[in-house]
């Protein structure tokens, strides 16, 4: 009688701690599949905005990360499960993370890009401008000239011509009186010396020459 009661006692006990204990691991398993489902998500997310082309090593740990999660939980190991999942949501937020940084990054300089192509062609059309009133001034100023040409010669053309007085003067030299210019040629007579007299005898000769 004793035995059947400890039996029926022990059977009680049993059933009571299954009980108790139903709630605890129901809550367990909700939570991984809760883990599982947040992990799913985010790598999915991470797919979707290029993680597999932009970051591949890391889309493959988030990857592997909950399969391992999924497996765990299938295995009943559901405080394992919850961790995979746990690291799996992370890898994935990691990649979107640097995903977001790389497309701010981009964009800023698309920015950048923008900005400076927009002050060359700033530039560039303000060069045009000066360039095209440098040549409005350029022909204003022919016209100008042109017209300042066609004045000039229409008044010219009606102005008679000035009469022009010549006045020629002939002057006359008159011959100045020539003056008479006396040459004398002096020549040298040698004679033969004689015993009472020795010497030289000159004799000069004048020769006159000029013009009436």
């Amino acid at each position: 009688m004793k035995n059947k009661t400890g039996i029926a006692t022990a059977i009680a006990l049993g059933a009571l701690s299954l009980t108790m204990a139903s709630p605890a691991f129901a809550g367990k398993a909700n939570d991984a599949r809760k883990a599982i489902a947040a992990a799913q998500a985010k790598i999915e997310t991470a797919h979707t905005l290029g993680a597999g082309r932009a970051l591949p090593a890391e889309s493959a740990q988030a990857d592997e990360a909950l399969k391992l999660a999924q497996n765990d939980f299938k295995h009943g190991e559901k405080d394992k499960a919850i961790e995979e999942a746990t690291h799996a949501e992370a890898l994935a937020s990691t990649a979107i993370g640097l995903m977001q940084q790389d497309k701010d990054a981009a964009l800023a300089a698309a920015r950048d890009q923008q900005a400076t192509t927009a002050a060359v062609a700033q530039d560039q059309i303000a060069q045009a401008q000066q360039q095209a009133a440098d040549a409005n001034a350029r022909a204003q100023q022919a016209a100008q000239s042109a017209a300042e040409a066609r004045n000039a010669a229409q008044l010219a053309a009606a102005t008679p011509p000035a009469q022009v007085e010549t006045t020629v003067t002939t002057q006359q030299a008159t011959s100045a009186p020539r003056k008479t210019t006396h040459k004398v040629v002096r020549r040298k007579v040698s004679r033969p010396a004689t015993s009472s007299t020795s010497g030289k005898v000159t004799t000069t000769t004048t020769v006159s020459t000029g013009t009436n």
